[in-house]
């Protein structure tokens, strides 16, 4: 019987992880990333070179957490001039995911890429847009004036030495 359900488990094991692992290539912010790590300049002149074009790895590492809208991941980016890994940070506004942290960092050293404003620039930010033209609108009702006089009774006696 114990011959039997190792091999089981360990099927079990793979499976799991081999889901888990797809999911994460599959989040969000995990897709944003890769778009723009391939199309990148900065990254295509370290990485891959004139022409050249580069590969993100399937397989993702780190954590994405729905509940606290936080999430952190790494993958790998490959070109014909090098390699390294991508760290990226995302937080959950709303039901939208947005990227708070992108950065290359070459394998072997060499200066990172923070690549956090080169994606904001292509995609915008999560903050609204200014409408001079929008009327405002009073969200809140205005606060009660305060009482006009208050009173405080304290105890007879004065503070003890």
């Amino acid at each position: 019987m114990r011959r039997t359900v190792m091999p089981f488990l360990m099927a079990c094991a793979l499976l799991l992880c081999g889901a888990g692992c797809g999911r994460l290539s599959s989040h969000p912010v995990v897709v944003g990333a890769k778009k723009e790590v391939t199309r990148n300049p900065r990254v295509l002149e370290l990485l891959a070179g004139p022409g050249g074009t580069i590969e993100c790895s399937s397989t993702v590492t780190g954590r994405a957490n729905e509940t606290d809208g936080i999430a952190a991941m790494e993958f790998e980016a490959i070109g014909a001039k090098g390699r390294g890994t991508v760290i990226v940070e995302g937080k959950k506004l709303g039901q939208e995911w947005t990227v708070t942290r992108l950065e290359l960092q070459p394998v072997g050293g060499g200066e990172h890429l923070m690549l956090t404003a080169d994606l904001e620039a292509h995609t915008g930010t999560d903050t609204p847009k200014f409408d001079p033209a929008a009327t405002s609108s009073p969200t809140t009702q205005p606060a009660p004036p305060p009482p006009a006089d208050i009173e405080i009774a304290l105890p007879p006696g004065g503070p003890s030495p």
